[in-house]
């Protein structure tokens, strides 16, 4: 219901204002103040002696971010930097921090999201809720860019380039701050920002327009791909930050949905859980998100979908010329 009134405009909203408004006011009042604190240095950042480069949002939920550190990392990977990510592991719990994300590592200690990255990547992935300690984990394995995946808001760590992700379909819907509406700041902070990325919808002036690009499905035991639309009865499962849209993904692929069903952002499935829910078709299809928390329970038909996100030639060349410069800028005498 909080969504339908903060996306949909849903007659409900003239009931809750009331009561959300002044705490809106209020959460406005203690982010701008928080924020002006670091910025007149009452509190201290830490200033990393590489580049940071942020990946957020000023929405809560999901907006497509992950998508786009990943990419980050695999195009400057090719152009021979070592980046690092640091994530504060949200829903996860881990047994002491930093902590340094292996192949071992369970989503349970380091979260959905670093393990996705590092699966995909390879790059040194570190967790802190304080991000200068994932920083400074990272330091010794001789990471020379660091990519916060979040951290918009998180003021402790000093940045070099801020990347503003939009829903490009949903955008900011009332305008409103949280718990009125979306926004953790608001719009006017956009302005202060390097690049907006808008995924999906229509990119408006100044936004680098985001594809997410999806592949073959892969079945989580064996790792067979095969097209989503030869996979029959399929019944469809998301625990991001808004489902339907992996849903649209699978529809525009030609799949054969037989039933969809959306969950919370980083949802901790239990087996029997999805066990149940896999019986109601012939095979259960997920985000690859999902999937890192699912692998090791999976049955023989359960499948998930990778995305890449993708942008034009110009766009893409913009942000990761604007990183080469600011890298260059950190390897000089007077930097």
């Amino acid at each position: 219901m909080i969504e339908k009134i903060w996306f949909e405009n849903h007659p409900l909203k003239y009931l809750l204002w009331p009561l959300l408004w002044p705490l809106s006011k209020v959460f406005g009042l203690i982010s701008r103040s928080r924020r002006q604190s670091y910025q007149r240095g009452e509190k201290a950042a830490y200033r990393a002696p590489v580049p940071v480069i942020v990946v957020g949002n000023i929405t809560a939920g999901g907006n497509g971010k992950t998508p786009v550190v990943i990419w980050l990392v695999e195009k400057l990977q090719a152009m021979g930097f070592n980046p690092g990510v640091v994530s504060r592991g949200y829903g996860a719990k881990a047994p002491s921090y930093p902590l340094l994300v292996a192949d071992d590592t369970s989503t349970s200690h380091c979260g959905d999201e670093p393990k996705l990255i590092y699966k995909r990547t390879q790059a040194p992935v570190a967790v802190d809720p304080i991000r200068a300690n994932a920083v400074q984990a990272l330091l010794p394995l001789e990471v020379d860019i660091i990519i916060t995946d979040d951290g918009l808001q998180h003021y402790a760590l000093e940045r070099d380039i801020e990347l503003v992700v939009v829903d490009g379909k949903r955008r900011f819907g009332n305008e409103q701050l949280i718990p009125l509406g979306p926004l953790r700041e608001g719009v006017e902070r956009l302005a202060e920002v390097d690049f907006i990325i808008t995924n999906g919808g229509e990119a408006q002036t100044n936004e680098a327009a985001m594809m997410l690009q999806p592949s073959l499905a892969v079945n989580l035991k064996t790792g067979k791909q095969m097209p989503v639309s030869q996979l029959r009865n399929l019944v469809a499962m998301a625990g991001i930050g808004h489902p339907p849209r992996f849903f649209h993904t699978l529809e525009q692929l030609g799949a054969d949905l037989v039933y969809s069903q959306g969950f919370a952002d980083h949802q901790d499935f239990q087996p029997p859980q999805l066990a149940e829910l896999a019986g109601r078709g012939t095979h259960l299809i997920m985000t690859e998100k999902d999937a890192v928390k699912c692998s090791e329970y999976a049955a023989d038909n359960w499948w998930y979908l990778p995305v890449s996100a993708s942008f034009s030639d110009q766009d893409e060349s913009r942000i990761l010329e604007r990183i080469k410069q600011t890298k260059e800028h950190y390897g000089s005498p007077s930097a």
